[in-house]
């Protein structure tokens, strides 16, 4: 645990009592502060109690008492309306800070010398942060990882010598943590997201960016206008500024051409890896995260030798295009993340010949927008609620079948991919929908579509195969 010294003597508020709530009052505690924490689910009240967290109705206390407030992420700061507590600290002048703010003031007093990569993005983070996890760690350094990704920062070890800490960063974090300033900040993308929560466009940007803007190094996206912006604007201001690119040649920066990477220095080209080979970073968006990888590592002292060797043993994420088996020629791939048309683009674009298990709780407009990936469908396996919608949409673009289950969808899929003709091809699920008409969440839906896979017979599993 990262003890919050720089709470010492305070008294400080806390509002959000899941698990990093409960991990963040502990820290605070024993950093030598008073914490009163409360949420809005008695269950969680009660756990905190349990836990030997002291609470109160923070509707009922005296907010002049309170030093700092620290907000779940999860909490509505700006958008669609403050949450209460906000109000509440807004207007006895309380500073609003999250978990990674905390982490970031420890960071400063302990040892700003242990190097930092925080890693934001609308798409493609989780795997980037992973990634780089993996390549640290696989170096033989003593590599912390967490934040968004599951793991509550003020679990992790604290600062010392030659600890790298890993954090992704979502915008909700980014929005309360003013102080943040990592060694190396990432910035892969922005597309349109989290609107209900930031109100416009402009302000999700303008959150973003405060991730970079307060890094030694920032490594920005060139792919989107968004995030394109961004990086121009650092730079003016004197800004380290790394650029990536997934699809173009850039004068300065690291950029993809097919599954090489190369950086460039004043239009000079440098290949420093290859994706060749690589099941787990297929597909041009795992380059735009690889090539992130690549220019955070270096920025923190990794050896390209170093770096290559991660990206070659990389098992990928659970449920992001994850390789779990082979059967023959047939490569079996779990993108149960996919919970919208969008999220599904990557993996179809990857793969040439698809076996397609898609459908769940459909999301507005369906898969219409996927239609110029339907010719790569060899046939299509649709499961749940969107069914119906999907076939209509399918038309006779693709051949499909209302399979209903994921188990039958998974034994048809099989069976017929075992008669292609073509060299490897893939059945995917990659559902384009929600998984609530049949699965808790998308989690459960890839260990079922998993668990379907393996039990089939003489089926291989694949060396980085998660289980759960």
């Amino acid at each position: 645990m990262i003890i919050a010294h720089s709470m010492k003597d305070k008294t400080v508020a806390l509002f959000g009592l899941g698990g990093s709530g409960i991990a963040t009052a502990q820290a605070i505690a024993a950093g030598g502060a008073s914490v009163i924490a409360w949420d809005d689910n008695p269950e969680s009240v009660a756990r905190a109690n349990s836990a030997g967290i002291k609470t109160a109705d923070l509707r009922q206390v005296d907010w002049r008492a309170f030093s700092s407030f620290v907000l779940s992420p999860g909490v509505p700061l700006t958008h669609p309306r403050p949450h209460w507590t906000v109000d509440l600290a807004r207007a006895a002048g309380v500073e609003i800070i999250g978990d990674v703010e905390l982490f970031v003031r420890e960071r400063n007093l302990a040892n700003k010398n242990s190097p930092f990569i925080a890693i934001t993005g609308t798409n493609g983070k989780s795997t980037t942060t992973a990634l780089i996890a993996h390549i640290i760690k696989s170096s033989g350094r003593d590599m912390q990882l967490g934040g968004n990704i599951g793991t509550a920062v003020m679990t992790l070890q604290p600062p010392a010598d030659g600890r790298v800490y890993v954090v992704e960063c979502s915008s909700y974090q980014i929005d309360l943590a003013p102080s943040l300033n990592p060694t190396a900040g990432i910035l892969l993308n922005l597309t349109p997201d989290h609107l209900d929560r930031h109100g416009t466009m402009q302000h999700y940007a303008e959150i973003k960016e405060r991730l970079v803007a307060g890094s030694d190094t920032a490594i920005v996206g060139c792919d989107d206008s968004f995030s394109a912006a961004i990086g121009d604007r650092l730079e003016r201001t004197g800004k380290s500024v790394i650029r990536i690119s997934k699809r173009m040649q850039i004068a300065n920066g690291y950029f993809a051409e097919g599954t090489e990477l190369l950086f460039a220095k004043n239009g000079d080209r440098t290949v420093v890896g290859s994706l060749a080979g690589i099941g787990s970073l297929r597909g041009e968006h795992n380059a735009q995260n690889a090539l992130a990888a690549f220019a955070a590592c270096r920025a923190v002292g990794l050896s390209r030798e170093e770096i290559n060797s991660g990206l070659r043993t990389f098992p990928g994420l659970a449920h992001r295009m994850e390789q779990v088996a082979r059967l023959g020629n047939t490569l079996f791939v779990n993108d149960s993340k996919a919970t919208n048309a969008e999220a599904a683009a990557p993996a179809l674009s990857s793969f040439p010949r698809i076996y397609w298990i898609a459908g769940g709780l459909p999301k507005e407009g369906g898969i219409a927008s996927l239609s110029g990936f339907f010719p790569r469908i060899a046939k299509a396996y649709l499961i749940g609620e969107a069914a119906p919608q999907f076939a209509a949409t399918l038309g006779d673009a693709a051949p499909f079948e209302i399979s209903g289950t994921i188990g039958a969808a998974v034994d048809h899929a099989a069976r017929d991919a075992a008669r292609d003709g073509t060299s490897e091809p893939v059945v995917l699920l990659s559902p384009a929908c929600a998984s609530f008409d049949q699965f808790q969440n998308f989690e459960k839906r890839g260990e079922a579509f998993r668990s379907a896979v393996l039990a089939l017979e003489g089926v291989v599993p694949i060396g980085g195969s998660h289980n759960g």
